[in-house]
């Protein structure tokens, strides 16, 4: 089976630098690279961007999550620092270690994180799903692609496909009674009555295989 890439997002609170997170709400981070030394031990590179280099430094240095703060370069309003992390990370990183996981890319803001993460097989990202909604970790995923399907936008969804699901919702196409038939939508998008009718299952489809199905392939 292909390797999966998915990307999600989580609390600034269930992870790192939530601290750093919630005082400063003019800054940004975005993970260089990881170097896990074991689940609880992660040694990021990360680039912060904000507007007050001492309060971002003194920020981090009170931070729970963070031990051995290092700035290795500056450049005009952002600063890349090697930094480790202790706290609010163990069980999202030992899942990841157990499946099988590489966190491709991470950017953390007042909203929260968001993470792409690599699995070599579709099983291993629902087995991390389940384990991460049993340990109370809130991963909200966004987009679901395989390496040789190319990818896709968030439930798995083509432009095409997203885009007459929302046309089609708006027109009240899943209302009952339906404010609109299949025949009518089809001319409005002017395509045949089956193309409309095959890429609204097929965009269901992958709506429920990417939200409903990947909590419970495993249950």
């Amino acid at each position: 089976m292909s390797a999966t890439i998915v990307e999600v997002e989580l609390p600034s609170e269930e992870f790192a630098l939530s601290e750093t997170l919630s005082e400063l709400e003019d800054i940004e981070f975005e993970v260089e690279r990881f170097v896990a030394h074991d689940a609880d031990h992660v040694m990021p590179f990360v680039w912060v961007t904000g507007t007050d280099s001492d309060r971002i430094e003194d920020a981090l240095e009170r931070d729970e999550s963070v031990e051995n703060l290092e700035l290795l370069s500056e450049l005009d309003g952002e600063w890349l620092y090697r930094m480790e992390w202790v706290d609010h990370i163990e069980t999202l990183i030992r899942i990841l270690v157990e499946e099988d996981g590489s966190i491709l890319a991470a950017f953390g803001d007042e909203s929260g994180w968001q993470l792409r993460v690599l699995f070599a097989e579709r099983d291993a990202l629902s087995r991390t799903y389940d384990y991460c909604r049993e340990a109370g970790l809130t991963l909200d995923i966004r987009s679901i692609y395989q390496l040789d399907d190319g990818r896709e936008g968030r439930f798995g969804l083509t432009d095409e496909q997203q885009d007459t699901l929302v046309i089609a919702y708006e027109r009240g196409y899943f209302d009952v009674p339906r404010e609109i038939t299949l025949t009518d939508l089809a001319d409005e998008l002017d395509i045949s009555h089956q193309a409309l009718s095959e890429r609204l299952r097929r965009g269901e489809k992958s709506v429920l295989k990417n939200t409903v199905i990947i909590g419970s392939e495993d249950e």
